[in-house]
């Protein structure tokens, strides 16, 4: 007997997924899988191969997980070049998906590079595409890769053209967006990325100051050292939780600090070690110069931190009047507001639970039906 309900079988693309990979990387597979959860989806993710990772691993009955090979040489960053492997051997590994099954449609995440092999396969078979984009791939917006913007500019919109849907986690993204190609509007959905409000809760809280990401000069670590190095704050030391190529920079300016600053490299935010530290953490300081959601804050502001960032970015938009919002750069700002908050305890208890209650707005649980009607 034919089946009455049947499953809307979703094909999934994404060069970054757990463990590998930033903020977006976690956020598409929560989605992928508390929609396969669902029992109305049926999910096969086609995803970067990385070392000793499976090949092929099934999360659950309506979830797949396949890597293919590729060259890449950090779990936490991806180049340009390494993102072509994951094209190629991506394109064959669909092609032969898309033979032994009939896709409803293609949820594809970021713009460049995933969508131009979106692009691909619904020219060949004619596999409708939604985008789900995340903040590099929007032209512009990250400085690593401003000498390969305007080479892609032609390519990514048309990559827009083709897509059904551009879902967007922030009306701060969509202006990005649209500022570089204003006619694509009308296609853009802003839904926030969700967060499971229970994988953080708030503990006894220590003086730390904890900041994590990318350690890349847009991201702002450096503000954070500079802010902190010329200040008695006490026994509050800063915790930095990530890798990248400010490292040796970093580590330079924090041996000139009087304030005590660890740095523990890239810890998965999955990992126990990640989650002591954040949820014993009394303040969370992100400081990106653009920032498409900041889902390490909204996960800050689930386990009860202070929260201080910037103010011109997705992430002031979703931390609103629960944090402090200074200017991009702005270390003199930073360093009272880091004063305002470790000199008094009635201040700093106040913005803790503003923000853990805030968050709640951003909980898949309130946002999961949302998601489920523009895939």
């Amino acid at each position: 007997m034919q089946n009455e309900n049947p499953k809307k079988r979703i094909l999934l693309l994404n060069y970054e997924f757990p463990p590998l990979g930033g903020g977006a990387s976690p956020v598409s597979f929560e989605l992928a899988k508390r929609l396969s959860e669902t029992g109305t989806f049926q999910i096969d993710v086609v995803t970067m191969g990385y070392k000793g990772l499976p090949k092929f691993e099934q999360v659950n009955d309506c979830l797949k997980i396949y890597r293919v090979p590729c060259l890449r040489s950090k779990k936490e960053i991806c180049h340009p070049w390494e993102q072509l492997t994951y094209l190629v051997s991506a394109y064959f590994k669909c092609k032969q998906l898309l033979r032994k099954n009939t896709y409803d449609v293609c949820h594809c995440h970021f713009i460049i590079p995933t969508g131009a092999l979106a692009l691909r396969l619904k020219k060949k078979f004619g596999l409708q595409y939604v985008i789900t984009t995340h903040g590099s791939d929007v032209l512009g917006y990250n400085k690593r890769f401003k000498r390969l913007y305007p080479l892609l500019i032609s390519s990514w919109k048309k990559i827009l053209d083709g897509a059904e849907k551009v879902l967007s986690p922030s009306e701060f993204l969509k202006t990005e967006i649209t500022k570089i190609y204003p006619q694509i509007s009308s296609k853009i959905c802003v839904i926030p990325n969700g967060i499971d409000t229970k994988k953080f809760q708030p503990q006894a809280k220590k003086k730390y100051i904890f900041s994590s990401g990318r350690l890349l000069e847009n991201k702002g670590f450096q503000h954070l050292i500079k802010a902190v190095s010329d200040q008695d704050l006490g026994l509050y030391e800063v915790h930095i939780a990530g890798d990248g190529p400010m490292m040796p920079v970093l580590k330079e300016l924090a041996g000139h600090s009087k304030t005590r600053i660890i740095f523990h490299g890239w810890l998965d935010n999955r990992g126990t070690l990640y989650k002591d530290i954040l949820e014993r953490s009394a303040i969370y300081v992100l400081l990106s110069e653009k920032e498409s959601f900041g889902m390490a804050t909204a996960e800050a502001m689930s386990a009860g931190c202070a929260i201080i960032t910037t103010n011109t970015s997705g992430a002031a938009e979703m931390t609103g009047d629960a944090g402090i919002l200074i200017g991009p750069g702005d270390t003199a700002a930073l360093s009272a507001a880091l004063h305002s908050l470790v000199s008094n305890e009635a201040k700093l208890s106040e913005l803790q639970k503003k923000a853990a209650e805030r968050v709640k707005d951003f909980s898949w649980d309130t946002l999961l039906k949302t998601y489920m009607a523009n895939i």
